[in-house]
């Protein structure tokens, strides 16, 4: 998930090359990252205030999600975000196979797959 993940910040403007960069930046690990990354971008194109959206569906601070949000670049770029991960349907496929529980939110399960990788389970 992680390289699919750094492919996508890279064609971002003004974001960082990879997840492990953004990590150092806003000072979460990895797995936190891509967690918040997917669920912002999930979030942007809803209704609502995205980082808000993502804290409620993440359980991530606001302040945090906030952070990641300036580091990718301010709104345009989560913008831009959104429309390559909704816009790409090997992206769509991959994250429908990821919602490990068929709840429709993948995120939890990215989450559970983050932690196995770095021994948090």
């Amino acid at each position: 998930m992680m390289s699919m993940l750094d492919g996508l910040l890279k064609q971002v403007a003004g974001s960082p090359d990879t997840v492990a960069s953004l990590a150092e930046q806003v000072g979460l690990d990895q797995g936190m990252v891509e967690k918040a990354v997917a669920a912002l971008g999930a979030s942007h194109p809803e209704e609502g205030d995205t980082v808000e959206l993502a804290a409620q569906k993440t359980g991530l601070d606001a302040g945090a999600l906030s952070g990641i949000v300036s580091q990718l670049g301010g709104e345009g770029a989560l913008g831009d975000l959104a429309e390559k991960l909704g816009g790409d349907s090997n992206l769509s496929g991959i994250m429908r196979m990821l919602d490990r529980d068929g709840d429709g939110n993948p995120l939890d399960d990215i989450a559970d797959i983050a932690s196995g990788l770095f021994g948090k389970k």
